[in-house]
């Protein structure tokens, strides 16, 4: 990695939709915890289309949802 000028990430990360509760962890990012894996797709595509953001699931089948 190569020296930073700007520390400030350059995306900002809208929403965190999850299966475990455990990982409902929030300060500034809206944490939502849902049910089963299809309430957890379609709520993560409302979000991320109203939002016009792009989404990143990852390894551990968690959503995010951000705006670079």
């Amino acid at each position: 990695m190569g020296k930073e000028t700007n520390p400030k990430p350059n995306y900002e990360i809208l929403a965190y939709i999850t299966l475990n509760q455990n990982r409902v962890i929030s300060e500034n990012v809206l944490a939502l915890l849902a049910t089963d894996e299809e309430e957890q797709k379609q709520i993560t595509q409302d979000i991320a289309k109203s939002m016009k953001a792009d989404v990143t699931q990852l390894k551990c089948g968690d959503y995010m949802v951000y705006r670079t």
